[in-house]
């Protein structure tokens, strides 16, 4: 059962391209990177899948001092295949076990434009930090996450409803009906997670409890990675930061957590590891005076987001018929899951050839403390962003903001439906993907 990805769109558009480079698709283990390919696969007359994990005779092939017209031959004869311009999609999956076959793409480019090459693999930015001066100009890379909400809502079957959802217009209120239907479904989104395998599981047989079950074995997964990442870290030291990350999602990242046996120096290059595996993604904060929002950062004062809320949740036992029956989630983990929820559906809703920093806004003065939970910038405009787990909640922070940095809109989502107060445009939780709209 293939799930339909918003990312299949962009690979058939790079098909068609005239000028098309080799595409290398980038993200963390099991989003359905392979999938996506082998599914686009089915367009071309012929389809080459090689797998670098899986058979060691394709590495020998690469660390020949063959060309790439020689390759190609060679691969047609192992695969029993033609390679054939315009007719084959040539896969070169798991290609971070084969850094030759990593430096071959950039000479696919110059030497056979015309054949469709995609390579893809987990572990990515490791191969390409040994890589310094890797194929620029000659390779595209195409970034992918775990689902968001809206590929959920399509997955579950519910694509008129995704569908009217992207064209509704937030100055409008939806019926009553429609919000209180997407206010479930983003509900269970929350519980299981935007994990391909854990949402293909829950759509077939409905079972949360059966979820439970892929999510326990996607954890034991990723704890078993980590020994690849790097061999002078021990795994205990990146469990131990990892599970920091998780119990600190949603403040300021402290190096001085609860039970830590690090020092600042190994926690930081635990926190760099887990990052380029795609497993964190980084919050920082900005004073948010104009754009680009990087340019004033402040970077000893980091949050950090866990992949999927689905993982997340899993990892701190949550409990599950809380949330499913709460209309407050504050209730739950003091909203901090929401939080997470938002910052991975603007990762996951931008543009997936350019990675989304993500930003947030804090004052810190004796008398007057406030934090906007996000910060955007959209058309040279910038935009905070608070997060409210329910349908209530003080907005001092979010008007303080505007008052500051002469702002004249900010954006509250929260379980309310679509509406405006005062300065402040609201959005529901499960409509994030909006803040995109231009």
């Amino acid at each position: 059962m293939y799930l339909v990805r918003n990312i299949d769109n962009q690979l058939i558009k790079w098909k068609t391209e005239a000028n098309r480079k080799p595409l290398l698709l980038r993200g963390a283990r099991q989003v359905g990177k392979t999938s996506a390919v082998k599914r686009l696969g089915e367009q071309f007359k012929h389809f080459v899948y090689i797998n670098f994990d899986e058979n060691t005779t394709y590495h020998q092939l690469f660390n020949q001092d063959y060309s790439i017209e020689e390759i190609c031959q060679q691969l047609e004869l192992l695969t029993n295949t033609p390679i054939h311009a315009g007719e084959t999609l040539l896969f070169l999956d798991e290609i971070q076990s084969c850094l030759p076959a990593l430096k071959a793409l950039r000479y696919f480019y110059e030497k056979l434009p015309a054949l469709h090459v995609i390579a893809a693999g987990s572990l990515l930015e490791f191969a390409l930090a040994e890589l310094p001066s890797f194929g620029v100009g000659r390779i595209r890379s195409l970034f992918m996450y775990p689902m968001c909400f809206s590929e959920f809502l399509n997955a579950m079957g519910e694509n008129n409803l995704s569908n009217h959802l992207l064209e509704h217009d937030i100055k409008t209120s939806l019926p009553d009906s429609i919000h209180d239907k997407l206010i479930a479904l983003y509900k269970v989104f929350l519980l299981i997670g935007g994990m391909p395998e854990v949402v293909r599981t829950y759509v077939q047989n409905k079972s949360l409890l059966e979820v439970q079950t892929i999510l326990n074995d996607l954890q034991l997964s990723i704890q078993d990675d980590f020994a690849k990442y790097k061999t002078k870290v021990p795994s205990s030291r990146l469990i131990e930061v990892f599970n920091s990350v998780v119990y600190q999602t949603g403040n300021k990242f402290s190096y001085t957590y609860p039970n830590a046996t690090l020092y600042a120096r190994q926690i930081k290059e635990a926190l760099q590891l887990l990052e380029m595996a795609g497993l964190i993604y980084p919050v920082t904060h900005t004073s948010a005076n104009g754009v680009p929002l990087g340019a004033e950062i402040n970077p000893k004062k980091v949050k950090y987001l866990i992949y999927d809320t689905g993982v997340y949740q899993r990892l701190l036992g949550l409990d599950l018929s809380s949330l499913m029956l709460a209309d407050n989630i504050d209730v739950i983990n003091k909203g901090n899951i929401a939080e997470l929820y938002v910052g991975l559906e603007l990762i996951k809703t931008a543009d997936p050839y350019v990675p989304l920093s993500l930003y947030y806004w804090q004052r810190d003065s004796r008398n007057s403390q406030a934090e906007v939970d996000y910060v955007i910038s959209k058309e040279n405009n910038i935009y905070p962003l608070e997060v409210k787990s329910g349908t209530k909640g003080s907005m001092q922070s979010m008007y303080l903001f505007l008052e500051e940095k002469k702002r004249s809109l900010g954006y509250r989502l929260s379980l309310e439906n679509f509406g405006v107060l005062n300065q402040i445009q609201i959005i529901p939780l499960y409509a994030v993907m909006k803040l995109q709209d231009k």
